[in-house]
């Protein structure tokens, strides 16, 4: 143990045998002057944090992991109302139209059992609900992030296929600055696997350019919501074209 005198500032090496179990006092031996000490300070293990068996920290909000994104699921009543009214309107056709695009893509697989393309919905309160239900009814299988925390444990519990992004998402958190950085700063092998939709308000569905520009690989309008299986399914068959020959070398199916 090491005492300093308050007088001198000379230290002054005792033997930590020698130290008692109380305060006491030395003399300085340099100007003699009382110098009074406190034994250390020894932790005590039965009530450390450790042998208790918990940390302070471990139970902070911050450190608990956040749910996933959860997905979402078409309500049964809900579901046969659309249908009944699809009916009505005469618009069988698309139905069939959509299960046909279904089987094909299942032929495009090889003849390996055909999964349904994962989406992650990360858009604002408003749109969320239309966008999830729209994607769903395509045959997609959609999660539905409500804030940033979400979003990046879906991203992090299973390789999305698709991302749709809207600038009003999380905005608290700044949500949408973040997904976009993720994703921009994936491997180039990771990034080429990953669809990555802007949603906005002000850009044209299926502009190329805008796209290229704001370095996505699709933008769809908020007023297109309900065009956006199709619009999906269009862009993400020029996509698949474009890498055929590239995953067919690396032994991966397309998107």
């Amino acid at each position: 143990m090491i005492i300093t005198c308050t007088n001198c500032s000379m230290r002054l090496q005792v033997d930590d045998e020698k130290v008692p179990a109380r305060p006491f006092t030395l003399r300085c031996p340099k100007c003699q002057h009382l110098v009074h000490a406190q034994p250390p300070a020894h932790a005590s293990h039965e009530s450390s944090a450790v042998t208790v068996g918990h940390s302070p920290a471990s139970g902070h909000p911050r450190i608990d992991a956040p749910p996933p994104a959860p997905p979402f699921k078409l309500d049964a009543s809900v579901d046969r109302a659309a249908a009944q009214a699809e009916k009505e309107s005469g618009t069988e056709s698309r139905e069939l139209l959509r299960l046909l695009g279904a089987l094909l893509q299942q032929g495009q697989q090889g003849g390996d059992k055909w999964e349904a393309r994962r989406v992650l919905v990360c858009v604002g309160e408003s749109f969320r609900e239309p966008l999830a239900r729209t994607l769903a009814e395509g045959q997609y299988q959609v999660y539905v992030a409500e804030n940033k925390a979400q979003a990046i444990e879906r991203m992090r519990d299973e390789r999305m296929d698709i991302i749709m992004l809207s600038s009003e998402f999380d905005p608290v958190e700044q949500g949408a600055v973040y997904i976009t950085r993720e994703v921009n700063a994936l491997r180039p092998a990771e990034r080429r696997r990953l669809f990555f939709v802007q949603v906005t308000d002000t850009g044209r569905t299926l502009d190329a350019h805008a796209a290229f520009i704001s370095n996505v690989n699709l933008i769809i309008n908020c007023e297109d919501i309900e065009k956006s299986p199709r619009a999906l399914e269009r862009s993400l068959r020029d996509y698949n074209d474009l890498y055929r020959n590239f995953n067919t070398a690396m032994g991966v199916s397309p998107i």
